[in-house]
């Protein structure tokens, strides 16, 4: 989800540095995936809840997966979300689990927004989604917007925050915030491995590249990682998830919970490290755009794992093998993105683009396992 709130400008017309950072952007309603609005206001009055604004709510255009939507409720902003349309991965786009996880998170992770209303009631959407707390800020994707890069070396201050807010997280004690039955910690690295294997045989439908399969032995084989601790994850985290305020680019909250789980805090940081790109980095990383890392004043990947590792006292002796599994990961992701594009699940053209990157993303990781790239 990436989003900001349109704020009314001066009276005489003319909008602050401020304001222009927090414009949002929306999809054009012909480009739009139509909701049921009249559904959706019946349902909220049963909630005691009304749909209100002078406009239908406007659908955010950023983003590959969820759908996210700006509306208005008595008179207040809040945020619909809810899973894409067509056949989506197992286990991803839970709702369910998100919602879960922000009524309670924020008690103890403030950046987490707050859910105020889920539905599993199909007939209203089509499918189960909740309403959100909208915290409005700016958000930085894979471009750095001109007036943060005029700022001088915005990355220093950036990186050194991705560091400190994993760290927050990190430190919530899931029994604490009534997510404790979350997940299944034990043999979560285990797991999570064989989950992406799986998922790259059904991405690429059943005939992946032979260097799956090494990758597959590579990590199986990878026995000797310290003893794992648990922590609660954020399990796809990375700059364009996390809300700033414009002026200080501090934090305001953090976004997509729908992965969320309790495992070992390695796979968090590896999972954002998969995609921090580097300036010498190979084509496909290059071209993945996720987070404008490779300049910037941003640390290198290897300076962020030693931050991480400073101020946790975690021990990073086997991180090797999370690089290469969040590496892994996000190549099955841009292939599943793919898949979905050509079983007509998902309109957007950059998809059609995105087998061609994952191929190049699955090498990279390889090129990981090899040592050749931290």
């Amino acid at each position: 989800m990436r989003m900001s709130r349109r704020r009314t400008g001066p009276s005489d017309g003319l909008r602050s540095r401020h304001d222009l950072l927090t414009e949002p952007t929306f999809k054009t309603r012909q480009d739009e995936t139509a909701q049921d609005w009249a559904a959706l206001d019946r349902h909220l009055k049963t909630q005691g809840l009304v749909l209100s604004g002078s406009e239908p709510p406007r659908q955010f255009a950023s983003g590959f997966g969820n759908l996210n939507y700006l509306l208005e409720i008595d008179g207040a902003p809040f945020v619909l979300r809810r899973p894409p349309t067509g056949p989506v991965p197992p286990g991803a786009n839970d709702m369910g689990r998100e919602n879960k996880i922000l009524n309670g998170l924020w008690r103890e992770f403030p950046l987490a927004p707050k859910s105020i209303l889920f539905c599993d009631d199909i007939s209203v959407l089509g499918a189960p989604f909740f309403i959100m707390e909208y915290k409005p800020g700016l958000v930085i994707g894979g471009e750095m917007p001109p007036e943060v890069a005029a700022r001088g070396a915005p990355g220093e201050k950036l990186g050194a925050m991705l560091v400190t807010v994993l760290r927050d997280l990190h430190r919530v004690d899931p029994e604490v915030v009534g997510l404790g039955d979350l997940g299944r910690p034990e043999g979560f690295r285990e797991r999570t491995a064989a989950g992406w294997i799986k998922r790259a045989r059904l991405a690429w439908d059943g005939e992946p590249p032979p260097v799956v399969d090494e990758l597959e032995a590579w990590l199986g084989a990878a026995r000797s990682l310290p003893e794992q601790t648990t922590s609660f994850l954020h399990n796809d985290f990375k700059l364009d998830n996390v809300v700033l305020d414009p002026d200080s680019l501090d934090p305001v909250a953090v976004l997509d919970w729908d992965l969320g789980t309790r495992g070992d805090p390695l796979v968090d940081l590896g999972v954002m490290l998969g995609y921090w790109t580097e300036a010498g980095d190979p084509e496909a990383m290059q071209q993945l755009r996720q987070m404008p890392t490779g300049g910037y004043g941003f640390p290198t990947r290897e300076a962020v794992a030693a931050d991480y590792a400073a101020r946790t006292g975690r021990d990073l002796s086997g991180f090797q093998w999370y690089r290469v599994l969040t590496s892994f990961r996000v190549a099955v992701i841009f292939m599943q993105l793919h898949r979905r594009y050509r079983e007509g699940g998902a309109g957007d053209p950059r998809f059609m683009e995105f087998g061609t990157l994952a191929e190049g993303l699955l090498d990279l990781s390889h090129e990981v396992a090899q040592g050749r790239i931290f």
